[in-house]
C-alpha cells in the first residue's frame, strides 16, 4: 500500500495515535498533520476515563523533527565515542553488519556475538522479537538477561505470589480508605494513564494519604497529608517494624494469614526476635531508617485497622541492594492486613505496570514483544552459570540465560581469563541507551572501545550511537503502526502511523527483515505489519478493527475495577495461587533450597553495601538516589529542548548538606566516587533529607578530554554489583558532592 494511497502526505487531517514512550502512561495522542507535517498534538477530549498524556508526549512534535535525529545509515569515520561519521547506503551497512557477524561466529563461535536489546518504546510488533528470530536462525548469539526497572520487584511477586501479575486496575483506588505510597510518585513517573487522578478522586473521597520517601515528591506534596522520611535501602526495616507493632498488638488478621499463607510462623520468629535475639521493634527501625518509631508505630496501627487500604509499594526502594527483601517485606504486611484480593487493597507486588498491569490482557506483552512474529531457537543460548539466573528463568524464560546486562562490560573486558564463558568480540546493541543506561559507565566505555565490532540501532544521536561502527537509523512510532496495551486502565492501543518515515530511517521489523536477507534469511514473517496490528487487536478482543485503527484505542468494559487474587480469595479451593503450596509464601521452601547468599527464604532486613554505616562512607558521605526525572522517560527525551526549558538536570542537595559545603542553590558542583566524576548545578532544597542526594536518572553521557561527565549522568558513579535475584543496585551509591571554585566555573557547560 503506497504512502499517498494512506493520505500521509495531502492535506490537513488529525490522526489518533497511543504515545508508547516507556513512561508508564500509553496516552492517547491527537496528532494534527499538514502535507505530511506534523503541525501540532493535543490529547484525549472525549468521555471519561481519559488518557490524556503529559509534557513528553505534547513535545513528540520535537522529537520527530529534532536535530539530532539519525536518518540514514552510517559508518564511524573517527574514534569510537567521537561521533564521528559518513553517510552510507542500506545497502552497504547491512552488508557490513552481516558479513561482520559471519566473521566473527566462523572465527569465535556465535557466542562470542552479543545482543544487546532491552524494551524501548512499549509497543508489540516493532520490538526484540523480529531481530532475535534472525540472529538465532542465522546462527545465533549470546542474549542478555536482567530487568533495570524491577528486577527485585518482579523476583520477590515469583517467590510470595508465584506470578509477575500483581496490580489492580487504578479505578479501584476510589475504593481505598487509606493509600500509602511507599516510594511511589506517579504525579512524576505516571505509573500508568490517570493514576493521579484516581488517587485524586481518593482523597477527595476521603481517603488518607501518606508518603514514605527520602524526598518530599511532588505526590507526596499533592496528595498526602503525611510525609515520612526515610533512608534509601533501608525501606525493609521499617516494614518489618509495622509487623512487629501488628503483631505485638495482635492487630494483623489471623484468618486470613491461617486460610491464605504459609511460613508466617517463621517470619514471626524473625520479628519478634525469637531466632535472633533482636525484636523488629519501631525504635530498632528508627535507628536504621532514620524515621521516628511514633511515626512507624502510627503507620502500622492505621494500615491494621483502617480497611480497606492500598500499599503501593514502589519499584525505587527495591533497586537497591537486597531490594528484594522491601518487596517480599510489602508483600507479608499486605497479607497480614488482608488487604490481597480485596476491593480498596493492593497486594504490594511491584512488577513493571507498563508491561504488566491490572487487568490480564489476553496476549501478554512477554509472548508478543519475545517471541515476536514467530519463533526461532537460539542454537548459541547456554544456560547462565549463577543459579540464581536457573532459578528465576524456570519462572520467567528469558531470564535464564546468557551475560547479566549489568555484567556484560565486565565479561567484554575479561572474558575467558575472568571466568567468564567465552571471548566476547561483537556487539549488536538496539532498543538500549547502554552508554547512559547502565551502571559504573567508565567500564561500559573501555569495553564498547575493546570490542572488534559494534552494531547500534538508533533513533538519535545519543552517547551509545556515537560508539557504533555502523548505525542504523530507526523511525519513530509517528512513522509506523503497531500495537499497545493500557496502563493501570483496562484498554488496548493501536499506534497509527502518522507520516512517512523521514530521511531512510526504517522500523524495528523492516531492519530485521532486510538485514535476515543478507543472513540468508528470505522470509523472516509471513504476515505484513497491518495484519499483524490486527491480529494483536483480534487476540484482545476487540470488536470493530476499523473503528479501532480510527479511534486507537478500545476501551475494556469492566462491571467493576478489576482486583488481583480476588478469586484466590473468594474461592481458595478452587482458584490455588500459582506457588508449590496454592498459598502466599511467606516463607519460600524453593529459595531455602537454593540458598543463595541474601536471600533468605523469609523476608530479613539485610544492610546494603555503600550504606551511611559502611567505612567507604568516610570518604563518600552522602547516599545518591537517582529518581526519574519528569521531563524523560528513562533517557528518552532528554535532548529536547521545549522539556529541557522546563527542568534543568540538577543535583538534589539539602540546605543542611550544601551549608556545609559552602554550596549556593544553582551553583556548579563536582559529584564523585572511586568509579567517575561529574560536574552539574546542585539544587538546595528541604525536599531531600540530609545525607542524602539524588541525580535524577536517565541523562546523556557527556565527558570532557579528562573523561569527567557533564551532562549530569548518574551511571557514572554507580556501581554493577549485583542484588541475590540479580537486581540492579541504581539506588545504593555513596558520593561526595563539592563546591567548584569560581576560577573553573567558566569553563563548566550546563545541563
Amino acid at each position: 500500500m503506497s504512502d499517498t494511497a494512506n493520505g500521509l502526505t495531502k492535506g490537513k487531517k488529525v490522526v489518533s495515535t497511543v504515545c508508547a514512550s516507556h513512561c508508564g502512561g500509553s496516552c492517547l495522542l491527537k496528532v494534527h498533520v499538514k502535507d505530511g507535517v506534523i503541525i501540532r498534538i493535543e490529547t484525549d477530549d472525549g468521555e471519561e476515563p481519559q488518557l490524556r498524556a503529559c509534557w513528553r508526549g505534547r513535545a513528540y512534535r520535537q522529537r520527530v523533527y529534532a536535530k539530532d535525529r539519525v536518518l540514514y545509515p552510517m559508518k564511524r569515520i573517527g574514534e569510537r565515542g567521537e561521533g564521528k561519521f559518513e553517510r552510507i547506503s542500506w545497502d552497504e551497512a547491512l552488508n557490513t553488519v552481516a558479513e561482520q557477524l559471519k566473521q566473527v561466529r566462523d572465527t569465535y563461535g556465535p557466542e562470542a556475538v552479543v545482543l544487546m536489546m532491552v524494551t524501548g518504546d512499549v509497543h508489540f510488533l516493532h520490538q526484540r522479537g523480529p531481530l532475535i528470530k534472525a540472529l538465532s536462525l542465522s546462527g545465533g548469539f549470546t542474549p542478555v538477561w536482567g530487568i533495570t526497572s524491577f528486577h527485585q520487584g518482579l523476583s520477590a511477586s515469583l517467590c510470595n505470589y508465584g506470578t509477575i501479575h500483581t496490580a489492580n486496575t487504578r479505578n479501584d483506588l476510589v475504593n481505598s480508605r487509606l493509600i500509602i505510597m511507599w516510594g511511589w510518585d506517579p504525579a512524576k513517573t505516571i505509573m500508568g494513564a490517570n493514576t493521579s487522578w484516581y488517587v485524586a478522586r481518593s482523597r477527595e473521597a476521603g481517603c488518607r494519604i501518606i508518603s514514605v520517601d527520602p524526598q518530599y515528591t511532588n505526590s507526596a506534596a499533592t496528595f498526602a497529608e503525611q510525609w515520612i522520611p526515610i533512608r534509601p535501602g533501608t525501606d525493609c526495616a521499617m516494614l518489618l517494624a509495622m509487623a512487629y507493632v501488628m503483631i505485638n498488638e495482635k492487630l494483623y488478621d489471623k484468618n486470613f494469614i491461617n486460610t491464605y499463607t504459609t511460613g508466617f510462623d517463621k517470619f514471626e520468629n524473625y520479628v519478634t526476635g525469637k531466632e535472633d535475639g533482636i525484636p523488629k521493634t519501631p525504635s530498632w527501625a528508627e535507628e536504621i531508617t532514620g524515621a521516628p518509631a511514633s511515626s512507624i508505630e502510627k503507620l502500622a496501627k492505621m494500615y491494621a485497622t483502617i480497611k480497606p487500604a492500598a500499599l503501593m509499594a514502589g519499584i525505587s526502594p527495591g533497586r537497591t541492594a537486597y531490594g528484594e527483601q522491601y518487596h517480599r517485606a510489602a508483600i507479608t504486611l499486605a497479607a497480614m492486613a488482608g488487604n490481597v484480593g480485596v476491593h480498596g487493597g493492593d497486594a504490594a507486588g511491584r512488577a513493571w505496570e507498563s508491561c504488566f498491569p491490572g487487568y490480564p490482557y489476553k496476549m501478554g506483552f512477554i509472548e508478543a514483544t519475545f517471541a515476536g512474529p514467530g519463533f526461532a531457537p537460539n542454537p548459541a543460548e547456554k544456560p547462565a552459570h549463577e543459579k540464581v539466573a536457573a532459578y528465576f528463568g524456570k519462572k520467567v524464560p528469558f531470564l535464564a540465560s546468557g551475560i547479566h546486562c549489568s555484567k556484560l562490560a565486565d565479561a567484554i573486558l575479561k572474558g575467558k581469563a575472568g571466568g567468564y564463558p567465552v571471548d566476547y568480540k561483537m556487539i549488536y546493541i538496539a532498543y538500549s541507551n547502554y552508554v547512559t543506561q547502565w551502571p559504573d559507565l567508565n567500564k561500559v566505555v573501555k569495553a564498547l572501545k575493546a570490542l572488534e565490532f559494534v552494531a547500534v540501532q538508533e533513533q538519535f544521536m545519543t552517547p551509545t550511537a556515537k560508539f557504533a561502527d555502523i548505525l542504523l537509523p530507526v523511525n519513530t512510532y509517528m512513522e509506523r503502526n503497531d500495537f499497545t496495551v493500557g496502563v493501570g486502565e483496562a484498554f488496548v492501543g493501536r499506534i497509527n502511523q502518522v507520516i512517512e518515515p523521514l530521511g531512510e530511517s526504517k522500523s524495528g521489523l523492516q531492519i530485521a527483515i532486510e538485514l535476515a536477507k543478507y543472513l540468508g534469511i528470505d522470509k523472516l514473517v509471513d504476515k505484513d505489519e497491518q495484519e499483524m496490528v490486527d491480529e494483536y487487536a483480534q487476540g484482545n478482543m476487540v470488536p470493530d478493527l476499523e473503528k479501532f485503527k480510527k479511534e486507537a484505542t478500545y476501551k475494556i468494559k469492566l462491571s467493576e475495577p478489576y482486583v488481583v487474587f480476588k478469586d484466590q480469595i473468594k474461592d481458595p479451593a478452587n482458584n490455588p495461587f500459582p506457588t508449590p503450596s496454592g498459598k502466599i509464601e511467606i516463607y519460600s521452601q524453593e529459595l531455602a533450597e537454593m540458598n543463595i547468599p541474601g536471600f533468605p527464604p523469609i523476608p530479613k532486613y539485610i544492610e546494603t553495601w555503600e550504606s551511611r554505616k559502611d567505612p567507604l562512607a568516610r570518604k563518600y558521605p552522602l547516599q545518591m538516589i537517582n529518581t526519574h526525572f519528569r521531563r524523560r522517560s528513562l533517557s528518552q527525551f532528554d535532548s529536547i529542548p521545549w522539556l529541557r526549558e522546563l527542568e534543568y538536570q540538577p543535583v538534589l542537595i539539602s540546605s543542611e548538606d550544601a551549608r556545609a559545603r559552602n554550596i549556593a542553590d544553582g551553583e556548579m558542583v563536582r559529584v564523585f566516587n572511586d568509579r567517575g566524576e561529574m560536574v552539574i548545578r546542585a539544587r538546595v532544597t528541604e525536599r531531600i533529607i540530609p545525607g542524602v542526594v539524588d541525580v535524577p536518572h536517565g541523562a546523556w553521557y557527556d565527558p570532557d578530554k579528562k573523561g569527567v561527565d557533564r551532562g549530569g549522568c548518574a551511571n557514572m558513579l554507580t556501581s554493577d554489583e549485583l542484588s541475590p535475584s540479580g537486581g540492579f543496585a541504581y539506588n545504593t551509591v555513596l558520593v561526595q558532592v563539592e563546591k567548584i571554585s569560581d576560577h573553573g566555573r567558566a569553563q563548566i557547560r550546563t545541563v
